[in-house]
């Protein structure tokens, strides 16, 4: 067999760090981004970074993207506590060694492009994967929505949670809504924003309780190095049911970034005085709402030249950064098993269903722990 071509669907965490993985391994690999440049579209600012999606990174990465991801990173804060309303501390927890090569969080943006190091036009922006088509040879084609294909040995669907690679293999895999809304946002970090952010705000992720089902985590970004253009910021993400907002989906998702952010002070508006005074100084601009869902559970599927990884097959509630830390695992462990095809160690067809007995049953078990915790957060069963 000669070099394998791997053509991914999706420039996201995992199918940038399997195609870091891939062609550091000597494979071909082409991946295609439906976004128009490198810039990250409204998905989320901070990701936490756990042993397990550390551990992944040091597999795919070779060393410059590692070290670029780690120079623009944040640097490690030392501690995950909860709060009530008031302020009142309920639980925390530190980590006292925090000086150690490991990343604990990353800049979303920031870490699109550490990923992106050294890919080059592998990666090709503005060519959006409507489809496939499995030859008579056994090969598999993409379609593009623009019109036109290309042709490669194996297809991986990285592409999140509206997966067109997902809808065409498993078109009976189903997405719940879970009934929540999350809205993002960040305030910037400056001279005069710095002595809003309590202390232990400003040491890790926060998680703030609210007397109605409804809560908000605060966590900040303090960057290494910081990248072009990029400020220190503080994150704030509110998450409450569809009936606590009182905006319909069809008029929130139309909101301006203004209007968001004066819905989430309205949320807090009874809430401890220096916890306004976080939301009312964040960016305006920067809020942006979206839809918490989670996958429903699929079986096992027969093996063959495509496969998913990441949201695109397992789509989780984003408490405790899981979903990436999930997607980063299934990408080290697609590679090793593709790295080994090439080898000739096995056939193509048995290293992805190699990598699917390990991915299926640790993302379903990811999102039900992910479930429990956002239930947990939110004083409310999931």
């Amino acid at each position: 067999m000669g070099v394998p071509r791997i053509l991914v669907a999706g420039a996201g965490i995992g199918g940038l760090a399997l195609a870091q993985a891939l062609h550091h391994g000597g494979l071909d690999v082409t991946v295609f981004e439906r976004d128009p440049t490198p810039t990250i579209r409204d998905q989320g600012y901070r990701l936490h970074i756990d042993p397990d999606g550390n551990a992944a990174l040091r597999d795919c990465l070779p060393a410059p993207a590692l070290a670029e991801v780690h120079r623009t990173s944040g640097v490690n804060g030392d501690l995950v506590a909860s709060y009530t309303q008031r302020l009142e501390q309920v639980m925390a927890q530190t980590f006292p060694d925090v000086s150690g090569a490991d990343v604990t969080h990353v800049d979303r943006n920031a870490f699109r492009q550490g990923l992106l190091t050294g890919l080059g036009d592998r990666v090709r922006f503005g060519r959006a994967v409507s489809g496939y088509s499995v030859t008579g040879s056994g090969r598999v084609r993409v379609e593009f929505a623009g019109g036109g294909g290309e042709e490669g040995d194996v297809l991986v669907g990285a592409d999140g949670a509206g997966s067109a690679v997902r809808r065409r293999l498993l078109p009976h895999a189903a997405l719940r809504d879970v009934g929540l809304r999350c809205l993002y946002g960040r305030m910037t970090i400056d001279d005069t924003t710095a002595a809003l952010v309590p202390d232990d705000f400003a040491r890790g992720f926060c998680w703030v309780g609210g007397d109605r089902g409804e809560g908000a985590g605060f966590a900040p970004v303090f960057f290494r190095e910081r990248p072009a253009g990029a400020r220190d910021y503080l994150m704030v993400a509110f998450v409450a049911g569809v009936a606590r907002l009182g905006v319909p989906d069809q008029r929130l998702f139309a909101l301006p970034a203004a209007d968001l952010w004066r819905l989430a002070a309205g949320i807090c508006a009874d809430w401890h005085p220096a916890l306004r005074a976080l939301v009312a100084h964040a960016d305006p601009g920067s809020f942006f709402p979206i839809t918490i869902r989670a996958s429903e559970p699929v079986g096992p599927w027969r093996p063959g030249p495509v496969t998913l990884l990441g949201d695109a097959v397992h789509t989780m509630p984003p408490a405790g950064g899981v979903g990436a830390n999930t997607a980063l695992q299934d990408a080290a462990t697609l590679a090793a098993e593709l790295i080994a095809a090439a080898r000739g160690e096995r056939s193509l067809a048995e290293a992805v269903g190699r990598y699917e007995r390990v991915m299926l049953p640790r993302g379903f078990a990811t999102i039900d722990r992910s479930l429990a915790m956002i239930g947990q957060m939110l004083g409310s069963p999931s």
